[in-house]
This record gives structure tokens, sequence and C-alpha cells, in this order.
């Protein structure tokens, strides 16, 4: 079994930055990619920004690319942090980290929530003004 672990998130300043982590623990030994979804009130989840672990490639969703970074922690393999810098008010959501396990030439890019078997509880982002 696969489980991950948000953490971070909290209240945050508009123009500033946050950074999330996701833990990933269980069976470990496949292919690997992790994602981070966020969901507002009212409004559909989408994908944040996903991490392959296998090959380190990064993938960045439209609401984020330019202004986010998504990486492996240095000393914790199955550990993925996710910075966003520039935080507006449309940031505010809930983040959640999903993990899938796949074999072959799959690849983490643009991959919708239904083929993520395992999410973390979430964790709140507020961006005030």
């Amino acid at each position: 079994h696969v489980r991950p672990e948000e953490s971070g998130g909290g209240s945050k300043q508009s123009g500033g930055s946050l950074t999330l982590s996701c833990k990933v623990s269980g069976n470990t030994l496949s292919k690997i990619c992790v994602a981070w979804f966020r969901q507002a009130p009212g409004k559909e989840r989408e994908g944040v920004a996903a991490l392959d672990l296998g090959t380190l490639t990064p993938y960045y969703g439209d609401p984020v690319k330019g202004r986010s970074a998504i990486s492996q922690d240095e000393n914790a393999n199955t550990t993925v942090h996710l910075q966003i810098h520039s935080l507006t008010l449309d940031d505010t959501a809930r983040y959640s980290c999903a993990v899938v396990l796949y074999t072959g030439g799959w690849n983490c890019q643009a991959r919708a929530p239904y083929q993520f078997p395992y999410w973390g509880q979430g964790t709140q982002v507020t961006v005030s003004a």
C-alpha cells in the first residue's frame, strides 16, 4: 500500500511564496509519479505539477507555469517539494498530493486525477491580499 502525506500550506500573503511537501511511504519500488492537484470552492480539481521520480522530469499546469518548481528531496528520494511563487488570491485552494505507480513508457504529463489511485488528505492554502 502506498500512502502520500502532505505538509506545508496555511495562510500566505499575496505576492509571497509557499512550499508544500509530499512524503510517500509504502511500496515504492516501482516507477513513481507524484502529482499535486488543487481544488478551490466551486471549481473543478486542476493539476498543478507532477514529478516523475524515475527520470526527475517535472511537469507544470498552466496556472503555475513559470512561477513554480517541483523537486525531489535531497535526502529522501520519495519526498517531493513544490514551491509556488508570486502567489495570488487565485492560488487559494486545497492542495492534494497524489501518487501512481507505473510501468513501461507511461509518464506524468497532464494526467487526470482519476489516474492516481493514492491520495493524501490534502492541505489548505489560503492567500490573502
